[in-house]
């Protein structure tokens, strides 16, 4: 798909519903361990380096940080807006308890009150199998009625001959459809165009599908422990 993104713009920090952006303008979360690479897909997404900072200390995201991205589907259509919630990190929190609690109500509040989201992508490091917590990340997401995409991140760090293999272990651990989980490389600037393609799909519909347990379109508590300062998050080259 030859998709253009005409503009990108930062929106807000939020920390619980009153301060969600209004309006219906489709939304896409994204969600990951605090060192999966997060920061830098969103970048390579909005086709803008520094959209979203990178750390280098694991876990600073502590707030929704909410973008904005103006695209155009192909040269031809009108431009669209879809807005990207980034979520703090999970797996990684150096703070009490009380705050990880907190933190864990405003990521359980929107996951399963914001009306606009149409689908959470889940980022998963694809150089392993992957964690407890990413298992814990998706079903929490299933059992929620969200649609998840899941993306492979840090495909440059494996060699070509076994990127096929690691994203089949992706797969099986998730329990997920074969071919459905989305090879990423922030590095190399592959898969992006992939990714960009179910979320316009995805954020075109109506509605995302309803009552359902989803996985990129196919049927399948507590939200993941998070960790995370507004605009941050920490990333492996």
């Amino acid at each position: 798909m030859a998709l253009q993104v005409v503009s990108t713009e930062f929106l807000k920090t939020a920390t619980r519903p009153a301060e969600w952006p209004r309006g219906e303008f489709p939304e896409v979360a994204f969600v990951g361990r605090s060192n999966v690479g997060k920061s830098s897909m969103l970048n390579a997404l909005s086709r803008k380096k520094k959209l979203a900072r990178v750390s280098n200390t694991p876990g600073r995201t502590r707030a929704l940080q909410f973008f904005e991205i103006r695209y155009r589907p192909n040269p031809a259509s009108r431009p669209r807006v879809v807005r990207f919630c980034d979520l703090p990190g999970y797996g990684y929190a150096k703070v009490s308890k009380d705050e990880r609690a907190k933190w864990t109500a405003m990521i359980d509040d929107y996951l399963r009150e914001r009306g606009p989201l149409r689908a959470v992508v889940l980022i998963v490091d694809g150089r392993h199998e992957p964690m407890e917590s990413d298992q814990d990340a998706l079903r929490f997401l299933t059992e929620a009625g969200r649609v998840v995409v899941v993306a492979a991140t840090k495909m440059d760090k494996l060699a070509r001959t076994k990127r096929g293999h690691a994203l089949k272990v992706v797969e099986r651990a998730l329990s997920l459809p074969p071919g459905t989980a989305v090879p990423f490389s922030a590095e190399e600037g592959t898969g992006a165009d992939a990714l960009w393609t179910r979320i316009h799909a995805l954020a075109s519909a109506a509605q995302a599908e309803a009552g359902g347990v989803m996985v990129e379109g196919e049927e399948g508590e507590g939200a993941p422990e998070t960790a995370g300062e507004p605009d941050e998050e920490a990333e492996e080259a």
